[in-house]
């Protein structure tokens, strides 16, 4: 039992030394005035200082816990997420410190102790040890409580009850003016249940007005730029370029996995069941536990080799080698029936090995060696050289994104980028295909970027601007026909428009989601045709085939559910509002980015002996 409870206990221990860590941090002198700035800091919250060694311990803490959860090492993307994610929960706790003192929450220690006895956290209730008859059972956790071994355990559960139960009230708080009217009521009913059908045409600009006849000059584009410099602004923006070391698996390699299907074809025939040697070779793990049996299948649903084999292979025997785009099977047919097979396999990759190995991963580590983790941008091109590699370059890489090389995504390379000094190289970045090797080339900071940069973007804005006043044109055509008696149908397809029948849809899911057309739909009477409808991403018109109204007895029938559930989401509303806005109201200082520094200049930091 006891085991049970150190487990639970584990789960805890991290929340509850965030919690622990938090209260130390925001109830103690500012860190400054006692060990001063520089580096022993990440930053400032509302005037308190953030001591580096406390944001590193919270950092681990909960890498830690989502190793754990996930059973494998955090990437450098996700390791990023972490620290951001405990940043944004130390503004927040401190946010929220800073109310409770204001409005004077605390709790007591009685409070504490009947929580923790009258409202169990899941984790327990889910014990078979709690449990009678497959429930939980209250009396058996609160006999727990009051044994030998709750000792353990009951300091982390106050903890983490005391700040459960001061959030609690405090939201009480926040949300205890909630109200919703039986008028706002009827409209949120309305607006789930009443439904409207349409017919809709859409003229989209960019797709009905060709470049070629909203021609721009260098001029306009200029004048444009200059008086709409918000539309512009762009993260920061790094620009690299890269080496690629292929890993790909060469002839030697195709020739060594068939070997080893050669090797285990004859051990079958040796008179080793197929079925156990699938399941302990087989690199298909969905087939291999159950012998290699794979679900009866027809032409036209597997790899042509693998399918060429499978419906012509004598039933019972089994089949020479055989290579698909998944590497080298071994098939054995079991029957034939109905233009379908039933059939095992037993699946060797073909896998860098051997050899081939061997110079991939001395190229590997010369290219680390010469190129990787340095601070001398010509380290890249001497690599490079030396290793007879073509230098490429990176799509435009936007701060908090990922590192895209035509369809390829790298990982990690973003998060470096914006730690490294221009002309700074990465370490060696491993995917399954290849090794990657980029150096940071160029830094823009958040901004508006030069003219020159952005020119295609401004070209874009100007056609896209001009295109909407053709597209105006076009939808007053649209509606001369209507007038003139077409249908909408007609209308749209005599000037080439695409037009569709959306519904019955609500007002609350529609299928497009911009309010004009959603007002459209429930405000122009039925049969009626709308006018042209302007929107950020193009232009409508709509005609109201039918509308459901919303059942009014329905609605009383079930009034005080309905009431109950609405304020229960008006009041999550208010609680995401109002812990958004402390968080923006926070003072915060981050200094994070100047103290967290990548392996080459920390390196160069390093004592020369």
């Amino acid at each position: 039992m006891m085991q049970v409870f150190r487990s639970i206990a584990l789960k805890i221990a991290g929340v509850v030394f965030i919690i622990l860590m938090l209260g130390f941090l925001f109830t103690m002198v500012p860190w400054d005035q006692v060990k001063g700035g520089g580096r022993t800091s990440v930053g400032s919250i509302d005037g308190v200082n953030v001591p580096l060694r406390v944001y590193q311990q919270m950092v681990q803490s909960e890498t830690e816990n989502r190793q754990r959860q996930s059973g494998h090492s955090l990437s450098e993307e996700e390791r990023q997420d972490v620290q951001n994610a405990v940043w944004d929960d130390m503004i927040q706790q401190q946010s929220l410190e800073r109310e409770y003192r204001q409005h004077g929450i605390d709790v007591t220690p009685d409070e504490i102790a009947t929580a923790i006895s009258e409202s169990p956290l899941p984790d327990f209730m889910s014990r078979p040890e709690l449990q009678t008859d497959g429930k939980f059972d209250l009396a058996k956790y609160q006999r727990w409580l009051r044994s030998a071994s709750a000792i353990e355990i009951l300091p982390l559960l106050e903890n983490q009850y005391a700040e459960q139960l001061r959030q609690a009230k405090l939201l009480r708080l926040v949300t205890a003016d909630v109200y919703l009217s039986d008028a706002e009521l009827w409209q949120a009913w309305k607006d789930a249940n009443e439904k409207a059908t349409i017919e809709l045409a859409a003229i989209i600009p960019r797709n009905v007005v060709p470049d070629s006849l909203v021609p721009v000059t260098d001029s306009e584009l200029l004048a444009y730029y200059k008086a709409h410099q918000d539309e512009f602004k762009r993260p920061a923006t790094a620009f690299l370029s890269y080496v690629e070391l292929v890993r790909a698996p060469d002839a030697s390699d195709t020739a060594a996995a068939r070997e080893r299907a050669l090797g285990l074809r004859k051990e079958i025939e040796e008179g080793s069941p197929f079925d156990e040697v699938a399941k302990r070779e087989s690199a298909d793990s969905a087939s291999a536990k159950n012998g290699g049996l794979l679900p009866p299948f027809a032409k036209g649903t597997m790899d042509p080799a693998f399918e060429r084999a499978a419906f012509s292979l004598p039933i019972g025997t089994v089949s020479e080698p055989v290579v698909t785009a998944f590497g080298i099977h071994l098939i054995k047919v079991e029957k034939r029936e109905g233009g379908k097979v039933v059939a095992r396999h037993i699946l060797i990759p073909i896998e860098i090995a051997g050899p081939h190995r061997d110079r991939l991963d001395a190229r590997a580590d010369s290219l680390e060696s010469i190129g990787a983790g340095k601070l001398d941008p010509a380290a890249f091109d001497s690599a490079a050289r030396a290793l007879g590699l073509r230098i490429g370059h990176a799509d435009p890489l936007e701060q908090g994104s990922r590192v895209q090389i035509g369809l390829q995504v790298i990982p990690d390379a973003g998060v470096w980028a914006f730690q490294a000094k221009v002309g700074e190289t990465s370490n060696i970045i491993e995917v399954s295909y290849a090794d990657f090797l980029f150096r940071l080339d160029s830094l823009y900071p958040e901004g508006v970027p030069p003219f020159d940069r952005v020119k295609g973007a401004v070209a874009f804005a100007v056609r896209n601007a001009a295109k909407f006043k053709q597209a105006g044109v076009i939808g007053e055509n649209l509606l001369k026909r209507i007038a003139e008696g077409s249908t909408l149908d007609q209308a749209a397809t005599a000037l080439h428009l695409p037009h569709q029948v959306f519904g019955p849809f609500p007002r609350n899911s529609p299928p497009l989601p911009n309010p004009k057309v959603d007002g459209a739909a429930f405000g122009v009477p039925v049969g009626k045709t709308s006018g042209v409808i302007e929107t950020s991403e193009g232009l409508y018109v709509i005609r109201v085939v039918k509308r459901e109204p919303a059942d009014s007895a329905e609605f009383i029938r079930k009034l005080d559910e309905f009431r109950a559930h609405q304020l229960q989401l008006a009041r999550q509303e208010r609680v995401r509002d109002y812990l958004a806005a402390l968080k923006a109201s926070a003072k915060v200082v981050d200094r994070r980015a100047a103290i967290f520094r990548t392996d080459a200049q920390n390196q160069q930091d390093q004592p020369r002996s």
